[in-house]
């Protein structure tokens, strides 16, 4: 079991700084995750991918990586934490 409640809101901002700095294929790179297929984060007038996000989010937390295969990323896994975090996430447009 994922101990979600080490990471904060201050984590996930810090996750989507990363992602904005270093841009989408070297972060995926850089930590391990794919582009999203079912949700989007919504933040600022600006898309993320939320179990990315989350998994990142959670590194800066605790230190240890986790892979994408290690946790969902649908409603119940990285959406239900990030909306308990307060953040939108949404169904992706297609």
């Amino acid at each position: 079991m994922i101990a979600w409640d080490r990471v904060t809101r201050a984590h996930v901002l810090r996750a989507m700084e990363d992602y904005d700095r270093l841009g989408p294929e070297r972060f995926f790179a850089e930590h391990g995750f794919a582009p999203t297929t079912s949700y989007d984060l919504a933040w600022e007038d600006r898309l993320y991918p939320p179990k990315a996000i989350l998994g990142t989010a959670y590194q800066f937390a605790t230190g240890a990586r986790l892979a994408s295969g290690d946790f969902e990323g649908g409603k119940s896994g990285a959406v239900k934490v990030l909306g308990a975090l307060g953040f939108t996430v949404q169904p992706r447009q297609r």
